[in-house]
């Protein structure tokens, strides 16, 4: 709160008005807590010994936020979505304390994504194809594609770029899961308007598979829908099925690949921030979704669950003529998928 100068008709001279800060203390119980910041208490004091060298800096100020209370600012503001004045007013802190807080936080989970956002190892490919292989017997899957689409308001810069095919303004998330739900990559910079196509072509994962993969026993495959472009790194389903196996390959496919669904589900259910229209530039906004993205996988290595009810991302569900329209163009490779179907459908 600005201080403000006030004369003082007693003395005659200037005094400076005392600043009042307001922090309300709430004493909620654990399930109270986890419904408001979407972790467990312990959970956010972890989350908050992660980052907390970034968010305790030097400061010449007499009062200083804390690393925890502005985590859990970030915590209130992913959860719900809700302006900042609101978040402010509901934990006594100034609007602009609450803004401070989401973008030093986001950086500060940005900085730690690759700890908690990384591509499997050797070992851990073994492990992650097996899981795959336990849902529907599609074999040698390391990872299932697919991008989703976060609404934010129209930008001021390039604004028609960030229309998407809905016809409103969003940021194209691509993101690759594990069998668990875990982000393994995400590229979150993207406008709406460009296809998911794309975006796996240009992303630093795309370039790694095409000039590193070493085949399907090696390195296995990712799951991608008909939007993607079909390669020996990534299979996608058949169009039009002309037998028995290729429809047994697009049933196991497709029951495979609702993984990365799910986990889209549970991202944008955990935190509202990213299922309504984010009210920032698009920079921030990807930033929130990365850290966001950081603390779904946070979440799943502590075993902190949530309710997946309600929360049905049909923005994301696509119409069969845009998917023909999107691989029209595009090279098709048939021989990786026709040896699967051959060998295990």
């Amino acid at each position: 709160m600005a201080s403000r100068l006030l004369f003082d008709v007693n003395y005659g001279r200037r005094q400076r008005k005392q600043r009042v800060f307001r922090h309300f203390h709430h004493d909620f119980d654990a399930s109270e807590y986890k419904q408001r910041y979407r972790f467990s208490r312990e959970s956010v004091q972890y989350i908050t010994d992660l980052i907390e060298p970034e968010l305790c800096r030097p400061t010449i100020r007499s009062y200083s936020l804390s690393a925890l209370s502005q985590v859990e600012m970030a915590l209130r503001y992913y959860a719900t979505g809700d302006n900042m004045e609101t978040i402010g007013d509901t934990l006594g802190f100034h609007k602009s304390s609450v803004s401070r807080s989401v973008r030093d936080v986001s950086q500060a989970l940005v900085n730690i994504s690759s700890q908690f956002i990384k591509w499997p190892s050797p070992n851990e490919k073994v492990i992650i194809k097996k899981g795959f292989y336990s849902i529907a017997g599609f074999p040698a899957v390391v990872g299932a594609v697919d991008g989703t689409h976060v609404r934010i308001i129209a930008p001021s810069d390039h604004e028609p770029a960030y229309v998407n095919r809905k016809g409103y303004h969003s940021i194209n998330t691509q993101a690759i899961c594990n069998h668990e739900g875990k982000f393994t990559n995400i590229v979150a910079k993207w406008p709406g308007s460009n296809h998911d196509s794309f975006i796996f072509r240009e992303s630093n994962i795309g370039a790694y598979l095409e000039a590193h993969h070493r085949g399907l026993d090696i390195d296995g495959v990712l799951l991608g829908d008909s939007g993607y472009a079909c390669s020996r790194y990534l299979v996608t389903p058949f169009l039009r099925p002309t037998s028995e196996t290729q429809m047994r390959y697009n049933n196991s496919h497709a029951q495979t690949r609702t993984v990365i669904e799910r986990s889209f589900r549970w991202l944008k259910r955990r935190f509202l921030a990213l299922h309504g229209e984010m009210k920032c530039k698009p920079e921030r906004a990807a930033k929130i979704i990365v850290a966001c993205a950081v603390l779904h996988n946070i979440a799943q290595d502590r075993r902190e669950t949530i309710n997946d009810a309600g929360c049905d991302d049909t923005q994301d569900q696509r119409d069969e003529a845009d998917v023909i329209d999107e691989v029209a163009a595009q090279p098709m490779n048939n021989n990786i998928r026709q040896f699967i179907v051959n060998n295990y459908f």
